[in-house]
């Protein structure tokens, strides 16, 4: 009997582990290509981002341009060929020079690239920005990059590097 009853048992244990095995479901892993994949969604989304801090500066409003912003220790900026300024560097900037602009007479970039990496995004283009400050024009043909970060509320700019486009022709 005590035979009987292991040999019962080794069979039901038996059969449940062949049931487990056969009921393992086997999980494909998605490898995702940080430098080649274009995450097309998140394009659009940084791209939004990007003609939503144009649109504030053609408003004028200096407020929702600062908010494109995540300024906090890890914000950088580089600007005509300067050493690098942080976050409340930039701040100023930002108001004292978009907050004095009367008139946006062209706000172009041109060669416009937007390169996503996951939850990090690249924006590069050349400026061809005409900025009215009372009766002085101001053209801006620089090299722009602006580096985005994904955050809870939306892409915001960690980075940002202007520099002189020597060929204006390329504009």
């Amino acid at each position: 009997m005590k035979t009987r009853l292991t040999f019962v048992l080794i069979m039901i244990l038996g059969i449940l582990i062949t049931g487990c095995e056969q009921k393992e479901q086997k999980i494909e892993e998605v490898k995702i290509d940080l430098v080649n994949d274009e995450f097309p969604e998140a394009k659009q989304e940084v791209i939004d981002t990007f003609v939503g801090i144009a649109q504030s500066i053609k408003d004028g409003d200096i407020d929702k341009l600062i908010s494109y912003h995540a300024y906090g220790p890890k914000f950088t900026e580089f600007k005509n060929g300067e050493p690098r300024n942080g976050a409340e560097a930039n701040e100023i900037h930002e108001r004292n020079v978009f907050g004095s602009v009367t008139e946006v007479v062209k706000f172009d970039a041109n060669d416009l690239q937007v390169a996503v990496y996951g939850d990090v995004a690249n924006v590069t283009f050349h400026s061809d920005f005409h900025l009215k400050f009372g009766e002085d024009l101001v053209v801006v043909h620089d090299q722009i990059t602006l580096l985005f970060v994904k955050t809870n509320k939306g892409w915001k700019l960690v980075h940002e590097h202007h520099s002189h486009l020597n060929k204006e022709e390329n504009i």
